[in-house]
Formats: C-alpha cells, structure tokens, sequence
C-alpha cells in the first residue's frame, strides 16, 4: 500500500517523465512549487518506490523513470475519472456540414486521432458476422470482362473483375443479379455461401438457361474473402518518439503494420469501453515496448468497431483516454445519422 508521499511523487514522476522523456530526479522533484517535501526525503521514497517496482533506473548515476507497474498504477489510480469523460468537438464539427460515407467518416477519424496525438491510429470497422450484404451490382465493360460490385450495409463498397465466357448469355446473368439482389438484401455477409448453395442455386436452376457455366463464373465473383476493414492514421509516427528513433528496434513493428490479420486479431477480441495495455501486457511480441489503448463504437442497429491508439509506454494517458471517450461518441453519433439515413 502506497503512502500518500509515495503517490504524489509517483505522480510527479510519471507526469514529467510523459512529458520529458528524461529521467527524473530528486532534486527537480523538491523544486516544485506544490512539492513540500526535500531532496532527501524524496530520494528516500523513490528508492521504496523502486524497491516495491513502480519506479527503475536507466543507469546507476539517473533519476528514475516509471515502470510497467508504474504505468499500471498510473492509469488505474492516478488518472481523474473527471478527465476521463469530458466532452469535446473532435470530429463532429467536421461532419456538421458535409455529407459522408460510412468510410470517410471512419478514415478521417483515425487521421484526426493521429495527428492530434502524435501516435498511430487504428480504427477496425464493425464485426464480420455483423455486416449485411445491402446491393450487389453487375457492370459489363465488353463482351468477356465484367465488374461486380457488393455494398454493405456500413457503406462498404467492393468491386471484383471477372472474365465472362463467350458461351454465357449476358441476359442470363442479368437475371441472375436481379435473383442476388432479390435474395440476398440484408443477409449476412457471413451467410452468403450457405444462401449461394442453396436458395440461390435453385432459383437460377429454374430461371437460368446455362445454369452451371454462369453459376460457377458469378459465384466466384461474389464469394471471395471479405476483411474486415482498417482504417490506420499515422504509421510513421511512432519515429517522432525518442524510444523509437532507432528504426531497427522498431522494425518489427512496421513488419506488424503490414500484417492486416495481426492487427484485426489485436483488436477485435477488447473488451467495450477504455481498456489499456502496457507493455508486456500486450499479447503481440512487436508491441512489448509499447501501450495500446482501445475503445469501441456503435454503427445504427448495435454493431460494434474498435478505435485504439498505439504508441510508447510514455504515452499521455490523460489526453489519449480523453480523446477516445470523445471520439467513439462522435464516431457513434455520426455513424448513428449516417446509418439511419442510409436505411
């Protein structure tokens, strides 16, 4: 158990150290106006505060820095709830004028996010189960070439090229994207393949001339791989923190950044609200050495997506779980609008 001298200059510690990046010393400590406490006494408690693992020493003759533990403790006890919940005009005032889809709403959130914060942004759109198949769309660009086009109901648009063999009726696969449209609205993009084998495949059997060649060439058209959508702001921000200035420290990281699956498997399983991993906590090997902070937002009907902000374990954790609280209500209350007049 902390004393309450112990968590005023835990504090101190951890403040100036966020700010500096430079090790914090005693003396510095005692020259603080709303410190009443000496050098000496102070020295005494950094060394039980490093004895008891909040704070470490870079080398033998510094100041301390935090700890894992620090920053730990830092976030769970020292960070006001008031600052937590504070309400801004991040995004909001951005959108008040413009219309948007659903992409370039969360596009320029997480570039708000990053530029504002210096770290990297990371924003994953709503879950794969919970997205819905909203229009599909068949455009022929000559006789053997086509493009067809999925949108979803969080507006994500897709097009897919596909070659068109010259014995298929072109009048047959316009029927046969009326009988998608017709069958398909509002289902699951999860279930396609199970509709596609089963009620689809019937109703082209009975209304299809060339059934089997047209099926085949259609159904690869529309039932390839659907990610889930990223959204990242601020890649190359993480050099811009004196940790990292070291570009092979940090390679791994970049290695990470180009690895959609590693980043949506980081993100999707967080829990709802402001949730903080430091270092070591984090499950990924490539962000041992850095915090990772999420939140979730809501799209109309309860879907849910991710926003989280990636950066040292020096991060400004007041100002960052500010801004996501603001930024995940902005974001649902825009995407709110959006998704109502998008029905």
């Amino acid at each position: 158990m902390l004393t309450e001298r112990q968590l005023l200059i835990l504090q101190v510690i951890v403040d100036d150290f966020i700010e500096s990046a430079h090790p914090v010393g005693s003396r510095a400590i005692s020259k603080k106006e709303h410190i009443p406490f000496s050098a000496a006494t102070i020295r005494n408690e950094m060394a039980d505060l490093e004895e008891q693992g909040y704070l470490e020493k870079t080398h033998s003759s510094s100041g301390r820095v935090p700890s894992e533990k620090g920053y730990r403790y830092y976030v769970d006890h020292l960070i006001s709830p008031a600052g937590q919940t504070h309400k801004g005009n991040v995004i909001s005032h951005m959108l008040k004028d413009g219309f948007f889809e659903f992409e370039q709403i969360v596009q320029m959130s997480a570039e708000v996010l990053s530029e504002l914060t210096n770290y990297t942004s990371i924003i994953l759109g709503p879950e794969l189960f919970e997205t819905k198949l909203k229009q599909v769309q068949l455009i022929t660009l000559s006789a053997h070439t086509a493009v067809a086009i999925l949108v979803t109901n969080t507006g994500h648009v897709e097009h897919r090229s596909f070659s068109i063999p010259a014995e298929v009726n072109p009048s047959d696969l316009e029927r046969m994207v009326n009988i998608l449209n017709n069958r398909l609205h509002d289902v699951p993009i999860l279930k396609l393949q199970e509709i596609f084998n089963t009620e689809i495949a019937a109703m082209m059997k009975m209304y299809v001339e060339d059934f089997d060649r047209s099926y085949d060439y259609l159904k690869a058209a529309f039932l390839s791989d659907h990610p889930v959508k990223l959204y990242i702001g601020g890649k190359s921000n993480i050099l811009r923190q004196p940790e990292f200035n070291d570009v092979d420290k940090i390679r791994s990281f970049f290695t990470m950044m180009d690895k959609e699956e590693e980043i949506i498997s980081l993100l999707k399983h967080t829990d709802h609200g402001i949730n903080v991993s430091i270092g070591k906590e984090n499950e990924v090997d490539a962000i041992k050495d850095f915090s990772l902070i999420t939140s979730s937002y809501q799209l109309g009907d309860g879907q849910l997506g991710t926003i989280a902000l990636l950066g040292p374990m020096r991060m400004e954790y007041k100002k960052v779980i500010s801004l996501l609280n603001i930024v995940s209500n902005e974001m649902t209350d825009a995407l709110y609008m959006w998704y109502k007049n998008n029905e």
